[in-house]
């Protein structure tokens, strides 16, 4: 491998860290089963798709359970923590 090589692919690398999925895509009717996980990720992050599980967060002072509910996540301005940090 070549020193180019490995630098070139260090950038794709922080490309990618940086994707979001576009919100055509999010808010479209194509079920969860179809999507990428890093763009179905994306998507529930800036709050277009429906959260699943029984995870708790701290919304305002409140404690609630997060599923079925669109919240945004912190990096989109919305009040649950960035856990990739």
């Amino acid at each position: 491998m070549k020193i180019y090589e490995i630098t070139e692919t260090r950038k794709d690398d922080e490309e990618l860290q940086d994707w979001q999925a576009s919100a055509s895509l999010c808010k479209s009717s194509t079920p969860d089963s179809a999507i990428g996980a890093s763009a179905l990720s994306s998507c529930k992050s800036q709050g277009y798709r429906r959260r699943a599980g029984k995870k708790k967060h701290t919304v305002g002072k409140k404690r609630i359970p997060v599923a079925g509910k669109k919240i945004k996540g912190a990096p989109y301005g919305g009040p649950l923590p960035d856990y990739s940090k």
